[in-house]
């Protein structure tokens, strides 16, 4: 990275599971580097999702670096993911009409249902198949395949853990790491929210905040999705050795389906 930047930019690691993200400082100036950012990242920018995208440079070996200002703030608490501050940027993601014409260019196709449940459920292994909580998810997960179809589909991030969310310190929030992003069902993204942030009390406040109504169907599909990504988290945790999140993860789904 410093051949990019000059020899008196400080770079360092800024963690994450692709080794691919950085941290630069010289003098007044800070950066968050990137490799091979997603070219989605630009609409993001320009729509206030993420914070501003300030240069791209294409290397000599193809790849793309992208820097994006680096901004003082934190992430999310749990207990904050209630607020409507959180609300209401989902709802001007998933209404974001620039953004879902960027990523029909990019990706193509709409993610359906049933491709989603074929993709998850042949990365699991026998060990994970043979749990009875896994084995009454599938059960579901195929009674309910016909009754999750939705016409309304939107660019959806795929993973809003409350770690994602970031609150700068002139209270501007961004939602970052969109290296999943799809387009898909919205309520992908509301039935994570929800099931893992929100007492199913306040469903329908937090909803009405959003601006959606939570009807019958829009259960079942939140249900449906969070399930789905439960199975994928079991096998993911397993295979990374993790026991007591993969441990976590089976007594979630068993209290949810």
């Amino acid at each position: 990275m410093k051949h990019i930047l000059g020899q008196e930019w400080e770079i360092t690691p800024a963690g994450g599971d692709t080794g691919e993200a950085f941290f630069a400082r010289y003098k007044n100036q800070r950066l968050f580097l990137k490799r091979n950012s997603s070219p989605f990242l630009a609409v993001l920018s320009a729509e206030g999702i993420v914070p501003k995208l300030v240069w791209t440079k294409r290397l000599e070996n193809g790849d793309v670096i992208t820097a994006q200002k680096w901004l003082s703030g934190r992430v999310l608490e749990p207990s904050e993911m209630t607020q409507d501050l959180v609300a209401r940027l989902l709802k001007k993601i998933h209404r974001s009409e620039p953004m879902l014409a960027m990523l029909r260019r990019i990706e193509n196709l709409a993610l359906l249902p049933e491709t989603l449940f074929q993709t998850v459920i042949n990365k699991l292994d026998e060990e994970v198949l043979s749990l009875s909580e896994v084995q009454s998810t599938l059960s579901f997960l195929k009674k309910e395949a016909q009754n999750v179809q939705c016409e309304e589909k939107v660019v959806c991030h795929g993973d809003v853990n409350h770690n994602n969310w970031l609150l700068t310190e002139n209270n501007q929030l961004y939602l970052i790491d969109w290296d999943g992003a799809m387009i898909a069902d919205p309520a992908i993204d509301l039935g994570l929210l929800l099931y893992w942030y929100i007492p199913k009390e306040d469903w329908n406040d937090w909803l009405t905040m959003y601006g959606k109504e939570l009807t019958d169907h829009l259960k079942v599909r939140m249900k449906w999705y969070v399930a789905l990504q439960t199975l994928s988290s079991i096998q993911w945790y397993k295979s990374k050795n993790r026991s007591q999140e993969k441990n976590k993860w089976i007594k979630f789904l068993g209290e949810i389906i």
